[in-house]
């Protein structure tokens, strides 16, 4: 994957991430100027996907960002909202994790 590609992952997951937190703000206090800033963050984040959909493919792309995503928003919800998971729901994400990871390096594993 080229340098330009994991930057815009990077930029993409940072962008949900906001668009996430904008979006419990708004859970917690609803108003306009906050929904329009959670559908301009998430329509943002979804353009840079569009890109990685053409550069990567579709299955690598949205399996990477949604596991990025995964663990990136549940490290918000822990740490500045004080959600807690309990233990089904994190062998979820571990599991989430692993079949991501299968999904990434499966065609490499594969062709050996």
């Amino acid at each position: 994957m080229s340098p330009l590609n994991v930057f815009q992952f990077v930029a993409a997951t940072a962008i949900f991430m906001i668009a996430a937190v904008s979006a419990k703000s708004w859970a917690l206090s609803p108003n306009l100027a906050k929904t329009i800033i959670t559908l301009v963050l998430y329509t943002l984040g979804n353009i840079l996907m569009m890109r990685l959909v053409r550069s990567v493919g579709m299955s690598t792309a949205f399996s990477l960002s949604a596991v990025l995503q995964l663990i990136a928003i549940n490290i918000i919800a822990i740490l500045a909202f004080g959600e807690k998971l309990g233990w089904a729901q994190g062998l979820g994400v571990a599991l989430g994790v692993v079949s991501v990871a299968l999904i990434t390096l499966g065609p490499a594993l594969s062709s050996s």
